[in-house]
């Protein structure tokens, strides 16, 4: 699997970028959000998700890692395929998208193109308990946006805990700590 790739951007059109990687262009179809602050000729890291189908493969291209692991939540819904994950992650930023799933906001998932009412609804059912608490919940220990500075929680969220679980996990493990022996603290809890 490509996890992410990092290199320049050659091409922009409908949607997608190509990202030249030591003269190999890779096509990535990205969110509106992405595709309107890349610049051509700018260097550029992208978390990928390499889509397999019978008859085609499809790289997805996020600038973080939040908003890639929000897609792969998105596509488990049952009538949620790549393109209107997307179409939902083109909404707004990461954060926006995750917290109105988190307070069951149907209307703003409905504006996505191709994501009727029922649709809509069960992306809200389906996901809301896994992307962590909205952001109008107020409880100190608890934290509700996601640190994009923060390496060792995003590693915890790519683990499958969700933003309140990982956040939790990290409260008492000393900040100082490199990345991955936080982590590792953070799993013994």
């Amino acid at each position: 699997m490509i996890a992410h790739i990092k290199g320049i951007i050659a091409e922009k059109f409908a949607g997608s970028v190509i990202v030249d990687v030591s003269g190999v262009g890779y096509e990535l179809q990205v969110p509106l959000g992405d595709f309107e602050t890349a610049l051509l000729g700018e260097d550029v890291k992208f978390y990928t998700y390499h889509h397999v189908r019978e008859q085609s493969e499809d790289l997805y291209g996020f600038s973080t890692l939040a908003a890639k692991k929000l897609f792969e939540l998105l596509i488990t819904v049952q009538g949620i395929g790549p393109k209107a994950a997307l179409a939902i992650l083109s909404l707004g930023t990461a954060e926006q998208v995750r917290n109105a799933i988190a307070n069951g906001d149907v209307a703003f998932v409905t504006k996505a193109s191709g994501v009727g009412k029922k649709s809509a609804e069960r992306v809200i059912v389906d996901l809301s308990d896994k992307v962590g608490l909205p952001a109008h919940y107020e409880k100190a220990a608890i934290q509700t946006e996601l640190n994009t500075n923060d390496e060792a929680l995003e590693a915890l969220m790519a683990l499958g805990y969700t933003l309140a679980d990982a956040t939790k996990a990290l409260e008492n493990v000393d900040a100082s700590l490199p990345t991955a022996k936080r982590v590792t603290e953070a799993l013994k809890q």
